[in-house]
């Protein structure tokens, strides 16, 4: 059974008649799909409940009470709180079935030529599906392995520094240097580099160049040392053996910035510096994720204080006992039951495909 996270009860009072999860759960769905705030006589006529629009409300007054629903404007209608997504989250989360069968996305999945172009194809996939930011996270470990560095000269004194994992997972980075340097001395440098360190942890490989480059500098000559700190500039970033790849953030950003989703400025700053400094990404989703499934996370749910106008839609997926994370950001006012059944079918299919499953079974 896959999990939600959830920071606040979304369950109304047990004293609170049946009536009002229908008017809610109508309520959040019509709030969704037409950005416009909700009338009771609206919902006296839409909610299929014989129940009249005084009726509904005193059901609206006492919602608003309790927290689930709120008035933006005196004379207008209701929409959704936060609170109010969770109620109607959790009742998706908790009625959804998912499907076994092999699906479309699958298939093109299975023609991907490794880990990285894979995650990068299923983020792709998930911002088309949900209309949405779409992420997909490798998973993280100190086990990933060197298996070669490539040292590209753009110019006189800028380098492409590749490393690649064993795993088949690509970091790269632009290193400027003091003084200019020939293509052949790159050369030499990264053949030092794939004979010192080939096959070993990378955070291992790392921790072996710092320290090398602690001692005298003397023991190493001029080139030796410029392939250490060419290595060190990059090895870094991929010590844990984490790539994040995202698709949609134009999208996203449209979104948020629309006449009927208003996002304070902040928000996008927030977002933006997300984006640019990927790992941040990476640390959110472990304050989130305490074991595999789905998880929501709504608004002012998010301990991020620049990301309480968004919510997030993320699941685990398998990869020889390691768990990576695909999912999507988008405005509060999403269409969560899109989201989180592109997201949770996502999952399912990249797992079965990292474990080599072709029968469609459930992989969890």
């Amino acid at each position: 059974m896959a999990t939600s996270n959830t920071p606040r009860s979304s369950a109304l009072p047990a004293d609170v008649p049946e009536r009002y999860q229908r008017l809610l759960a109508t309520l959040v769905r019509a709030y969704i799909e037409h950005g416009e705030p909700v009338s009771s006589l609206w919902l006296a006529r839409e909610s299929g409940m014989d129940v009249s629009s005084a009726t509904v409300r005193n059901v609206l007054a006492r919602l608003e009470e309790l927290g689930f629903v709120r008035q933006p404007h005196t004379s207008a209608g209701r929409i959704p709180t936060d609170q109010g997504y969770r109620f109607y989250v959790d009742l998706l989360l908790h009625s959804r079935r998912p499907s076994r069968a092999l699906s479309e996305l699958e298939g093109r999945l299975r023609k991907a030529g490794g880990m990285g172009e894979l995650l990068d194809n299923v983020s792709q996939e998930l911002s088309r599906a949900s209309h949405h930011m779409g992420f997909a996270i490798t998973p993280g470990g100190q086990d990933a392995t060197l298996k070669h560095v490539d040292l590209v000269g753009l110019d006189a004194r800028r380098v492409l520094v590749v490393v690649v994992s064993g795993s088949g997972q690509v970091t790269h980075k632009v290193v400027e240097l003091p003084d200019p340097v020939q293509p052949s001395e790159l050369t030499q440098a990264a053949n030092y580099l794939n004979a010192e360190f080939a096959g070993l942890p990378v955070a291992e490989v790392r921790e072996r160049i710092l320290e090398r480059l602690q001692e005298d500098r003397a023991l190493y000559d001029r080139l030796l040392a410029r392939a250490l700190r060419l290595a060190s500039e990059t090895l870094g970033e991929v010590a844990t053996g984490t790539q994040v790849f995202i698709h949609g953030t134009p999208s996203l950003l449209e979104a948020v910035g629309s006449d009927d989703v208003q996002v304070p400025m902040a928000t996008l700053r927030a977002l933006l510096a997300m984006m640019e400094e990927k790992h941040r990404l990476v640390q959110i989703l472990g304050e989130y994720l305490d074991g595999p499934g789905l998880t929501v996370v709504i608004g002012t749910e998010h301990t991020e204080p620049g990301l309480q106008n968004l919510s997030l839609v993320a699941s685990t997926y398998s990869d020889s006992g390691r768990q990576g994370v695909i999912g999507v950001i988008g405005p509060t006012r999403m269409r969560y039951s899109r989201s989180i059944a592109a997201v949770d079918s996502a999952s399912r299919a990249v797992t079965r495909v990292l474990i080599g499953d072709t029968t469609g079974g459930d992989p969890s």
